[in-house]
């Protein structure tokens, strides 16, 4: 496995993420310690050194797992977390984004996974009652600390973290070196604003839920059931179009359609580092394969054609070539733009 910087920084993490919310079996569908450690494992043994959990996840137990992996060579893993999410339900200030929440669930976080620092610490999602400036300089305090190195953030809207990092860049607070969002051939809304957005400000991207929550492996289409409901745009008549496409996509190139998911991502994006997940080791040994191989450029027109998207306003407005003309004066295919 190759590596990248993770955005602006000089951190090294491996191309491909291992996603821990399967660590655990108390939501009723992950692993138990000792198929979790297999899948620790399988991912380390093929060079992987990037871990994404959160203190929500399973409960806490995914952190209380990853600790006991990690015990022995603490400090060639990244390890990232994430807090926002509840640690106690019913209990307003144990959920959010303010300060007290943040130094409480950072704590927490440090001790389940038994180590003295986090290497990136997410904001888990945007609640919009927590000011911008008092979760910037609360992350830069513990950047300053010690107890994290590297912040990110997840799941919210580009013009908040477009706020946030220019405030951060004009006190000297630490910003946001990565952006972790849902991105996948059957959700490309991240196209939009997000990665444009993570691209200009040399933001790393990890995104999840690139298999479409076991979508795009084609189940649906076998008729096998799962977690996501009948309804869901995961199973709609568009999604099942897609996931056909790369079924069949998978077969021309004798892969699984996981990895060509997967690919799509990778191909898609500059600077990203996919998060995968695994409820079995044959499941990551699966996923890890995609780095074997490229998608062909005419697969990947194929792909992006059925998969593809409106922009909306303004983009598509400002992408007409009547826009083009009337702010390049006839002149836009002369100029060379190394920015796009």
């Amino acid at each position: 496995m190759k590596f990248k910087l993770l955005g602006k920084s000089g951190l090294r993490v491996s191309e491909l993420c291992l996603g821990t919310m399967t660590f655990g079996t108390e939501w009723g569908w992950g692993a138990d310690k000792h198929e979790s450690k297999k899948i620790f494992e399988a991912y380390a043994n093929a060079g992987g050194n990037f871990l994404d959990t959160a203190n929500r996840y399973t409960e806490g137990t995914s952190e209380t797992f990853l600790g006991d992996f990690i015990s022995a060579d603490r400090d060639h893993f990244v390890v990232s977390t994430k807090y926002t999410l509840y640690d106690r339900n019913g209990d307003p200030n144990y959920a959010g984004n303010h300060r007290k929440n943040m130094i409480r669930s950072v704590n927490e976080s440090l001790k389940r996974l038994h180590t003295d620092y986090i290497d990136v610490f997410w904001v888990h999602m945007w609640e919009f009652t927590t000011p911008v400036d008092e979760v910037m300089r609360g992350l830069d305090d513990l950047v300053r600390s010690g107890k994290v190195h590297y912040v990110g953030i997840s799941d919210t809207p580009a013009w908040v973290i477009s706020r946030s990092n220019m405030l951060a860049e004009l006190r000297g607070w630490s910003q946001f070196v990565a952006l972790q969002v849902e991105y996948s051939l059957l959700q490309r809304g991240a196209e939009r604003d997000l990665l444009p957005m993570a691209q200009t400000l040399d933001m790393a991207v990890t995104p999840w839920g690139v298999i479409g929550g076991g979508a795009l492996t084609g189940k649906y289409l076998r008729g096998e059931t799962g977690r996501v409901p009948e309804n869901s745009l995961r199973r709609s008549e568009r999604s099942s179009d897609i996931a056909q496409e790369v079924v069949d996509v998978a077969q021309e190139l004798g892969v699984t359609p996981t990895q060509v998911a997967i690919n799509w991502v990778r191909q898609r994006v500059s600077n990203v580092m996919p998060i995968v997940g695994a409820k079995r080791v044959e499941q990551l040994q699966d996923s890890l394969k995609c780095l074997d191989f490229v998608i062909p450029d005419e697969i990947m027109t194929r792909l992006n054609e059925v998969s593809k998207i409106e922009l909306g306003f303004p983009h598509d407005f400002l992408s007409s070539e009547g826009m083009k003309q009337s702010a390049f004066a006839g002149m836009y295919d002369q100029i060379i733009n190394h920015r796009l």
